[in-house]
């Protein structure tokens, strides 16, 4: 495969993923009432509880999403240092 198409192939399976993950369904998009059921980690000062604060626990969301970005990153530093050798 010439080098010439490397990017074009790249840049196409790229917005093929982009546009598979348009059709993924929302976080939101259960049957269940807004709100019911999901807590957050804050805590009732007399009772030690957890606060009932009516938007979802994001955390797992948050810490996922920064593992890939470092993940993302560490392939774009490792693609840049492999093209530094080869010129």
């Amino acid at each position: 495969m010439s080098a010439a198409r490397r990017p074009l192939l790249t840049a196409t399976a790229a917005g093929t993923l982009l546009c598979a993950l348009w059709f993924v369904p929302s976080a939101n998009a259960s049957g269940a009432a807004p709100g019911a059921g999901v807590r957050s980690g804050a805590t009732e000062p007399a009772t030690g509880r957890l606060a009932e604060t009516g938007g979802p626990d994001t955390t797992a969301y948050v810490l996922g999403g920064t593992g890939f970005l470092g993940v993302g990153a560490g392939f774009v530093a490792l693609a840049m240092r492999r093209h530094g050798r080869a010129s």
